[in-house]
């Protein structure tokens, strides 16, 4: 909205940009409650995580914080993550930014009181991948996500943009963070 006001000279107040940002929001969660399904083996990972009580977990998105929440609570997931360790690059910054800025890992970083060889990142996407990179967190890139023509093409990106090793499904996890705990990778 901010880029179409300028582009055709339109001023909109606060107020109403609001209420159209508000309104998008709104019919992205609905859609997210119809559709939205977790990615596979990624619970049994999870459940892992926590029950080793080694781990701290948090979310580190460029999404709208009601949209993040909206996902995470629509998968089942909220008992893992409070929702004070989800971060909004739209919302939780006191200017709003997105990723590839790192300034959402940093500022995550910053209130759990973690430094980033601390911290493991799963990234699926290049600007998510060259986030952590930039944050200096070492990461994991996912392709599970992807359709299998895309998978060759989008592992070279999050190679590319830092990502330490790549993942197709949630088996390989408890692996690849051994070997970032290790230093293999």
């Amino acid at each position: 909205m901010v880029s179409l006001k300028a582009k055709f000279k339109y001023e909109m107040s606060d107020e109403e940009l609001n209420s159209y940002v508000s309104k998008e929001e709104d019919k992205v969660i609905e859609k997210l409650r119809e559709k939205l399904q977790p990615c596979v083996g990624v619970e049994a990972e999870l459940e892992k995580l926590a029950a080793a009580k080694k781990y701290y977990l948090a979310v580190v998105s460029s999404s709208a914080l009601r949209r993040v929440q909206a996902s995470i609570e629509k998968v089942g997931q909220n008992k893992y993550f409070k929702d004070v360790d989800v971060f909004s690059a739209a919302t939780s910054l006191p200017k709003p930014t997105s990723k590839p800025d790192p300034a959402i890992y940093n500022f995550a970083m910053e209130k759990l009181g973690v430094k980033p060889e601390n911290c493991v990142a799963v990234e699926d996407s290049k600007s998510g991948a060259t986030a952590a990179f930039r944050a200096h967190i070492p990461t994991i890139g996912y392709t599970g996500s992807y359709e299998e023509d895309e998978k060759e093409k989008i592992t070279k990106v999050l190679k590319e943009a830092g990502v330490n090793i790549v993942i197709d499904h949630w088996t390989e996890f408890e692996s690849a963070l051994q070997k970032i705990e290790k230093g293999e990778v």
